[in-house]
């Protein structure tokens, strides 16, 4: 299986920054964050991956550590003290511009020789979009058309380069061979572009693609393009039914199944007994604030929860399609609530340690047996490991759970290969241009 660890300073877990074992001041400091990547390389995790939003309030700051480095200046950094392990980080489509993300991505890829990855995602709130010069977030078939457009235009960017342009003849004066490097000359409905990337083709060819949308056009738009996908997933049965329905996508599109590598969050808090991490966990919660978990919830399926009492049921919410923000989410956590019969405070305690993404409190075995029954029963082609408390937690994880999951030949105990693309055993990608030289 594959295992990416989805680095955060402190934990997932809402209220890690108020635990004692919680280091505040070092949510961005460098040499703690090199140190946990470390411990993941060292542990043969195949890859780290940065989560990254363009806003934050200041009802949000009073509550929660919500502060972090912007994601490609971090892996950038992270690069020159790691060696192997990948390095995904997250950028959206709808506030930036496809040069840039692809120069961006095409240098990260140099500089960690290979290890590069892009997480896609369109953004979803209103905040966001009012850093922006936008008042709302547009809808979502708006987003994911616009990011459709994105993509097409940032690959036909690290294609337009091929492999073997550059000369550097001395003697002869030539550089590169022009004949093979082209302009794309894209005139769309969002975007225009003339290329070609001052930047020549990168070690992967391009970096690996990542996406995490699990609504309609998500998973349209990820069974098209996605090379692995982040999911949030409940139960095993609803893993199973996603991991089918993207799969199926995926050939539909004409691709490869295999070549779509599906990984679920998982947040596992680990005892030496399923008491002793069951209570870990309580303690964890404990340390949550209502009014902050509530206006998270608010924000994540865009609908004001404020004024409803919280040992009362969740309200009707609207239709799944006429939400413009994160509709997989806002329909997991609607799914949950009406499942479980959940009050509107169970619900938060339910999404203090992974905001929907499963939780797991037991033992090493326990969590090894519940990734491997995902892993063995066509749900999961790996994790999105997401400790619920860092400092302490990531050691359970990868001192405990890996070597039992080594122990039973689910994981590797050595890198056989040096780029994220080997970890994941993905093809390497075709240059669109080779084969159709001329000058340009």
């Amino acid at each position: 299986m594959h295992l990416n660890l989805f680095l955060s300073s402190l934990g997932h877990h809402e209220a890690a920054w108020r635990h004692p074992a919680a280091n505040v001041e070092e949510i961005i400091d460098f040499a703690h964050l090199q140190g946990l990547a470390q411990k993941a390389e060292r542990a043969k995790l195949d890859s780290l991956f940065l989560a990254d939003r363009y806003a934050t309030s200041r009802k949000a700051v009073k509550y929660g550590a919500v502060s972090g480095l912007e994601p490609l200046t971090l892996l950038s950094a992270l690069s020159v003290v790691t060696e192997r392990i990948g390095l995904i980080a997250t950028v959206s489509t709808s506030f930036n511009e496809p040069f840039n993300v692809a120069r961006r991505f095409a240098s990260l890829d140099h500089l960690s020789q290979g290890r590069a990855g892009w997480n896609i995602i369109t953004s979803g709130t209103d905040g966001e979009a009012q850093n922006f010069n936008l008042e709302r977030i547009p809808d979502h078939h708006v987003r994911y058309e616009r990011a459709q457009e994105f993509l097409d235009i940032t690959l036909k960017l690290w294609d337009s380069w091929e492999a073997d342009a550059i000369i550097h003849d001395k003697a002869s004066g030539i550089y590169a061979d022009n004949s093979k490097v082209h302009e794309i000359n894209h005139k769309g409905k969002h975007f225009a572009v003339r290329g070609p990337l001052n930047l020549s083709r990168s070690p992967q060819g391009r970096p690996l693609l990542v996406q995490a949308g699990s609504s309609e056009d998500g998973k349209d738009f990820a069974a098209k393009y996605a090379e692995a996908i982040f999911t949030a997933q409940q139960s095993l049965s609803d893993a199973q039914s996603f991991y089918a329905d993207v799969k199926a996508r995926a050939a539909r599109f004409g691709r490869s199944p295999e070549q779509v590598i599906i990984l679920p969050g998982i947040c596992p808090i680990i005892g030496a007994s399923e008491a002793e991490a069951k209570e870990k966990e309580a303690q964890l919660h404990e340390l949550t604030h209502p009014a902050y978990s509530l206006l998270q919830l608010s924000n994540r399926i865009g609908f004001d929860l404020s004024s409803y009492p919280l040992d009362g049921p969740l309200p009707e919410l609207p239709a799944t399609e006429k939400i413009a923000g994160h509709q997989s989410r806002t329909q997991l956590i609607r799914d949950l609530a009406e499942r479980e019969h959940l009050t509107i405070r169970q619900l938060l305690l339910r999404l203090a340690g992974g905001r929907g993404h499963k939780t797991i409190a037991g033992t090493a075995q326990q969590v090894a047996d519940e990734l491997e029954q995902w892993f063995t029963q066509g749900a999961a082609d790996g994790f999105n490991i997401m400790p619920q408390l860092t400092n302490g937690g990531l050691d359970d994880f990868l001192d405990q759970v890996v070597p039992e999951l080594q122990h039973r030949g689910l994981f590797r105990t050595e890198y056989t290969g040096k780029t994220l693309r080997d970890h994941y055993g993905l093809d390497f990608p075709a240059n669109s241009f080779a084969n159709t030289h001329q000058y340009q």
